[in-house]
C-alpha cells in the first residue's frame, strides 16, 4: 500500500534527567517505527513515558499523575504510542491514547495531535473524518518548528486520496511532501513520497511509470530503510496484477506477508493477504482465493476496519461466483456487499460488487434486475478501474445475449478487448504486453462462444484474430538501456559462462546460481519500465488472408477449443469454413508424450529394447495427433502447403512427423495476422547484398563441421566459428542479416522465458537481447536443442527464443520443439540449405529435408 508516517522527536530544551531519558527513548522508538518495527517502537516509547512517571493502568487522570512540566512531552510520546499500537492492530486503543494525550498537549502541538487522529481514523477507514482532521492539521502545521510533521501530514493525506481514487489531489500532496522533504533533508520521507507517486501512476493506468517510480523508491529504501521493501513489494504486486502477471504478483506477496508477520505489521499483513487472494483468483486458484480473503477479513475486523473487511469479503464472493452453484444467493450477497462498500466511501469497489450481482441475476433469469444493477454502476459514480470497466462490458454482453441480441453482446465484448489493447499499446515490455491478455480472457471466451453459436466461419475467424496473440500487433519497443543495465547484463553473461563451465566439469555452484537468478529478475523488472508507442494496425480482414493464400496456393487452419473439442477455421480454395476435429485433451496428451519421447531419443545411446519401445510410442503419438487434427483437414489441403495457427499445448507439435504431413510444407504462426505481416515483410525486404551469417557455438560436437559444410552453399558468407562466436559479434552480425544459421546449444527457460538462450563463446545470447536489434534478421535457423518451445499465456500469447525473433520482426524461424541429436541436425540442415538455395520456400525446404530423415522435430515458424 502507499506509505503513511508518524511524527519524529521534539526540539531539545533545557532537560531534567527524566526528560532526557524520555526524549532519548522517544528518538529510539521513532527510529524503530520508521524501520517498520512497531512492537519495538512501542516498547521504547513506553519506557520514555515510564521515565516521566506515567502509569498506563493507574486509573488516575494523566494530568494528576504527571508533573505539569512533563505534560507536553508526555503528550508527544502518547501520540507516537497511539500510532505504534494501531500498526499492531489496536487502532481503538490508539484512539484512546490520543484522548489521553489531548489534555496534556501544548497548544502549539494541536496540529500534531490532529494529524495523528487523522492517521488513525484513516487506518480505521473512516475517510470523511480522517480528511477533515488532516486538512485542519495541514493548515496548522505550515509554520510548525519541525517541518517533518507537515511532510508527514501531506504524505498521509495523499494516502487517503489514493484510497478514494482521487489521483489529482494525491499528486498535489506528494509534490508538496517532496518539496518540504527536499528543503529540510528528510530523505526517507522523500523516498516514501516517490513510492506513493508510483501508486498514483498505477491508479492512473500508467504501469511503466508506476514500476519506474517503485524501482526508484526501492533504491532509496535499500540504502535508508530496507525494512520498507515489503511494503513496496506489495504495491509492485498490485502493478503486476494490473498487467496480468498474477503468478509474479503472488511471489512478491508471499515474501511481503512473511516479512509483515515477522515485523508484526498487522495492517500491512492484512492488506497483503487481500492482494494475495486477488492474485490467487487471477490464477484460477479459487480455494486459495477464498482462504486468503478469509484471513484478511478476520484481521481487518479485529482492527475495526470494516471497509477493508468488505473488500476481502468481495474477493471471497468473486471466488464463490466462479464455482458451481446457484446464482441467486450470489446476487443477494453481492448487493449487500455493494451497499456496505458504498457506505464506506468506495464507489469503485461497490460497482464491482454490483456487476457481480448483475451477472448472477442474468444467470438466474432475472434480466430486469440485472439491468438495474448495471445502471447503478454509472448512477453512483464513474467506473474508474480497468477491472470494473471490463466486468461491466462482460455483464452487458451477457444481458444482451440473454435478451436475444448476440450482435449487441459482441459489440460490448469488442469494446472491452479494445480497452485491454489500449493498455497493452502503452507498455513497452514484451513480458507485460503478453501478460495483459489475461485481463481480457473472459471477454475473449465469451465472444468466441457467441461466434461459434452463429456458425459463421468468417465471424469465428474475425473473433480469433481480435482476441489471440495480440502482442504481435504492438509495435516493438527496444528495452530501456542505462549504464546499470549494461553492467548487470555483463555480470549475468559472465556468471552464466562460469556456471556452465562448472556444470560441464561435474560441479554445481549454488552461490553463483542464486546470484544469476537475482540478476535475471533485475533485468526483467528493468524492462517493465519501458513505455509503449501506442496505436495498432486495423483488424485483419478475412479477404486479405484469402488473397495472400491464393498467391501461394496454401491453406490455413486456425485451431480453437470449444467445450473440450478441437475445431478449425479452414481457409482453403478461396473460402473459409468450420471443421470439427477431435478431442483437445487427447491431442494435448499425445503432444506431451511425443515431446518426452523425442527428448529421450535425442543424442542418447539407449538399450535396443528401450529404443524400440520409445520409437513405437513416437509412432503411436503421431498417429493419434494425425487422427485428432489432420485427418478431417487433409482432403481439403492443396499440395502447396498448410499454415497452422495452433492453440495452447499444440504450439509444440512437430507437424512434419505426423502421418500425412511427412515431407509436406507446414508453417506455424501464432495468428493469421502474424503470418500475413511476416509474409509481407519477407516479400518487401530489399536484397542489399549482405551475405548470410553462420555461427557455431562452443561445446557442440558437430557445430563447426556443420557451419563449414553449409558455407559451401553460400560463397562469401560470414562465418563465426566457436572461438569468435561471442555475444557481441553475433548480435552485430544478426542485425539486419538476410539469413542467419546458428548451431549452438540452446536452453528453453520455463521460469524466465525471455531468458531462454543460446550458449556462445563468452556467455549466453538471450531472447531478451533480440529485442535490442535495430533490424531483425529476415530468416533464422536454430539447428540445436529445443529453442522452438514456447510458454503459451492466456490469449494465445507466446514467449520463448523463437517467439522473441518473431516479435522483433524476423519473418521465418526454423527451430526445434524438442531436443535434437547433433548428427541428425547436421544432415537435416545440409539438406535444408541445399533445397533453399535451389529456390524452395523455407517450409518447402524443411519438408524436403525432413522427408529423408527420421523423427525430425524441426518446425517452420512465421511466414514459411
Amino acid at each position: 500500500m502507499p506509505h503513511t508516517a508518524v511524527g519524529p522527536a521534539q526540539p531539545a530544551a533545557s532537560l531534567t534527567r527524566a526528560e532526557s531519558r524520555a526524549r532519548a527513548a522517544h528518538r529510539r522508538g521513532l527510529q524503530a517505527g520508521s524501520a517498520w518495527r512497531p512492537a519495538e517502537a512501542a516498547r521504547q516509547v513506553r519506557a520514555g513515558l515510564l521515565a516521566l512517571g506515567w502509569a498506563e493502568d493507574s486509573g488516575l487522570p494523566d494530568t494528576a499523575q504527571l508533573p505539569r512540566v512533563h505534560h507536553a512531552l508526555a503528550a508527544r510520546l502518547l501520540m507516537s504510542l497511539a500510532h505504534f499500537e494501531s500498526e499492531q492492530g489496536r487502532t481503538g486503543y490508539g484512539l484512546h491514547l490520543l484522548d489521553r494525550a489531548e489534555p496534556l498537549a501544548a497548544a502549539s502541538d494541536r496540529g500534531v495531535l490532529l494529524s495523528q487522529r487523522g492517521l488513525l481514523n484513516m487506518r480505521a477507514w473512516r475517510g470523511d473524518a480522517a480528511l477533515r482532521l488532516l486538512d485542519e492539521a495541514a493548515a496548522m502545521l505550515q509554520d510548525y518548528p519541525d517541518p517533518s510533521y507537515l511532510a508527514r501530514t501531506l504524505l498521509n493525506r495523499s494516502f487517503l486520496h489514493l484510497n478514494t481514487g482521487d489521483v489529482r489531489r494525491a499528486r498535489a500532496d506528494l509534490v508538496g511532501c517532496e518539496r518540504v522533504s527536499a528543503e529540510h533533508g528528510l530523505s526517507l520521507m522523500a523516498a516514501k513520497a516517490v513510492h506513493n507517486r508510483g501508486y498514483c501512476e498505477l491508479l492512473a493506468g500508467d504501469l511503466p511509470a508506476a514500476l519506474q517510480l517503485f524501482n526508484s523508491a526501492a533504491e532509496r529504501y535499500r540504502q535508508q530503510a530496507p525494512s520498507a521493501l515489503p511494503v513496496l513489494a506489495m504495491d509492485k504486486a498490485r502493478a503486476l496484477l494490473a498487467a496480468g502477471l498474477a503468478g509474479e504478483a503472488a511471489r512478491e506477496l508471499d515474501g511481503a506477508i512473511d516479512a509483515f508477520r515477522r515485523q508484526r505489521l498487522d495492517q500491512d499483513r492484512a492488506e497483503a493477504e487481500l492482494a494475495r487472494s486477488q492474485a490467487a483468483l487471477a490464477t484460477g486458484d479459487l480455494a486459495g482465493a477464498r482462504r486468503w480473503a478469509a484471513a484478511a477479513m478476520r484481521r481487518f475486523r479485529r482492527r475495526g476496519n470494516h471497509a477493508c473487511a468488505s473488500l476481502a469479503e468481495l474477493t471471497r464472493l468473486r471466488a464463490r461466483a466462479l464455482s458451481p452453484g446457484s446464482p441467486a444467493p450470489i446476487a443477494a450477497e453481492a448487493q449487500l456487499i455493494a451497499a456496505r462498500l458504498r457506505g464506506c466511501g468506495l464507489p469503485g469497489d461497490a460497482s464491482v460488487a454490483d456487476l457481480i450481482a448483475a451477472r448472477a441475476l442474468v444467470a438466474a433469469g432475472r434480466p430486469g434486475e440485472a439491468r438495474q444493477r448495471i445502471a447503478a454502476t454509472r448512477r453512483h459514480g464513474q467506473v474508474i478501474s480497468m477491472e470494473a470497466s471490463l466486468l461491466r462490458r462482460l455483464a452487458k454482453a451477457e444481458l444482451a445475449q440473454r435478451e436475444g441480441s448476440s450482435g449487441a453482446a459482441l459489440t460490448e465484448l469488442r469494446a472491452g478487448l479494445a480497452l485491454v489493447h489500449a493498455r497493452r499499446a502503452r507498455l513497452g515490455s514484451l513480458d507485460l504486453q503478453t501478460g495483459i491478455a489475461a485481463l481480457g480472457a473472459d471477454l475473449a471466451a465469451a465472444g468466441l462462444r457467441l461466434a461459434l453459436e452463429r456458425g459463421s466461419a468468417s465471424l469465428v475467424f474475425a473473433w480469433l484474430e481480435r482476441s489471440r496473440a495480440q502482442a504481435f500487433r504492438v509495435r516493438p519497443v527496444r528495452p530501456p538501456s542505462d549504464p546499470r543495465a549494461a553492467l548487470v547484463l555483463a555480470e549475468l553473461r559472465q556468471l552464466s559462462y562460469l556456471i556452465r563451465r562448472a556444470e560441464m566439469d561435474g560441479h554445481r555452484d549454488p552461490a553463483r546460481i542464486a546470484r544469476r537468478a537475482e540478476l535475471l529478475r533485475e533485468i526483467r523488472e528493468h524492462s517493465w519500465t519501458a513505455g509503449g508507442q501506442g496505436g495498432a494496425p486495423a483488424p485483419l480482414r478475412l479477404i486479405d488472408v484469402i488473397g495472400a493464400l491464393a498467391e501461394t496456393g496454401q491453406s490455413m487452419a486456425c485451431l480453437l477449443i470449444h467445450e473440450g473439442q478441437l475445431r478449425a477455421v479452414l481457409v482453403s480454395g478461396g473460402q473459409a469454413r468450420l471443421v470439427g476435429l477431435g478431442s483437445y485433451e487427447v491431442a494435448a496428451e499425445a503432444t506431451r508424450r511425443l515431446g518426452a519421447d523425442l527428448d529421450m531419443l535425442a543424442g542418447r545411446r539407449l538399450p535396443a529394447r528401450l529404443e524400440a519401445v520409445v520409437r513405437e510410442s513416437v509412432q503411436q503419438q503421431t498417429e493419434i495427433l494425425a487422427a485428432e487434427i489432420i485427418a478431417p483437414l487433409r482432403p481439403s489441403l492443396t499440395d502447396a502447403g498448410l499454415v497452422v495457427v495452433p492453440t495452447r499445448a499444440l504450439a509444440s507439435v512437430p507437424w512434419g512427423l505426423l502421418p500425412g504431413l511427412r515431407g509436406y510444407p507446414v508453417t506455424v504462426s501464432p495468428s493469421a495476422s502474424t503470418w500475413l505481416a511476416a509474409s509481407r515483410r519477407g516479400r518487401a525486404a530489399p536484397d542489399d547484398g549482405r551475405p548470410p551469417v553462420l555461427v557455431a557455438g562452443p561445446d557442440l560436437r558437430h557445430a563447426a563441421r556443420e557451419i563449414t559444410e553449409i558455407a559451401w552453399a553460400y560463397p562469401g558468407c560470414r562465418r563465426l566459428l566457436p572461438e569468435a562466436a561471442t555475444v557481441g559479434a553475433t548480435l552485430r552480425a544478426l542485425d539486419g542479416a538476410p539469413l542467419a544459421h546458428l548451431a549452438a546449444h540452446g536452453h528453453h527457460d520455463y521460469e524466465n522465458v525471455l531468458f531462454s538462450r543460446l550458449d556462445l563463446a563468452d556467455g549466453p545470447l538471450m531472447a531478451y537481447d533480440i529485442q535490442g536489434l535495430s533490424a531483425a534478421p529476415r530468416q533464422v535457423v536454430l539447428s540445436a536443442c529445443d529453442v522452438g518451445r514456447t510458454v503459451v499465456r492466456p490469449g494465445e500469447e507466446i514467449l520463448g527464443f523463437t517467439a522473441a525473433l518473431l516479435y522483433a520482426g524476423t519473418s521465418t524461424v526454423i527451430s526445434s520443439v524438442s531436443r535434437v541429436a547433433d548428427d541428425m541436425a547436421m544432415s537435416m540442415m545440409s539438406a535444408y540449405h541445399r533445397a533453399l538455395t535451389a529456390g524452395a520456400r523455407p517450409a518447402e525446404a524443411l519438408g524436403q529435408a525432413a522427408a529423408t530423415g527420421s523423427f525430425s522435430p524441426f518446425v517452420c515458424f512465421g511466414s514459411g
